[in-house]
């Protein structure tokens, strides 16, 4: 993954414990065709939502994000239109352990509503746990990631990480 990371906030979810299957509507928890899926995200927040979308947004959210039973179409909807990552007071650790797995950047950072609107322009610094806001040109820290967490994301997921380390492990039995 690159290290600057630059997009807008898309969505503000300031309330605590925001369930992620609502993104879609509980009833299309389980639909995996992605047009269909496209057809409902954000719907409920606002009708034209998938067409302010932009390549790199980010998505804001309060403590304890991703609440509840998070399904992967949610958040797969959500990156196929370009979404980033996630950027929350604190996550749900089912939310956070199935999202790191999937690859998604995930930056726990307190106090980030206060310090973000709709639409500011962010630069994130992967490497050094930093976030502008150009916006404002405040610049703030964020918790690092757990090493092994930032190494599964950087390589898109588990499955690439597990396929690096079998293939690394093997050179070394041989």
């Amino acid at each position: 993954m690159e290290d600057i990371l630059k997009g807008r906030v898309i969505w503000i979810f300031d309330e605590a414990h925001f369930d992620i299957d609502r993104v879609i509507g509980i009833e299309n928890i389980k639909e995996t065709n992605m047009d269909n899926l496209v057809k409902v995200c954000m719907k409920p927040y606002e009708e034209d939502f998938v067409e302010k979308i932009q390549k790199g947004d980010w998505i804001v959210g309060g403590r304890n994000f991703g609440y509840g039973h998070p399904h992967k179409p949610p958040m797969l909807v959500l990156r196929h239109l370009g979404i980033a990552g996630i950027i929350a007071e604190s996550f749900s650790p089912g939310f956070y352990r199935g999202q790191v797995a999937d690859g998604v950047p995930l930056i726990n950072c307190e106090g980030i509503l206060a310090k973000v609107k709709r639409f500011d322009q962010l630069t994130v610094n992967w490497k050094e746990s930093t976030i502008v806001n150009e916006s404002t040109n405040e610049k703030f820290y964020y918790n690092p990631l757990p090493k092994s967490d930032k190494n599964i994301i950087d390589l898109g997921g588990h499955i690439e990480y597990l396929k690096q380390r079998f293939a690394s492990e093997q050179k070394v039995e041989k």
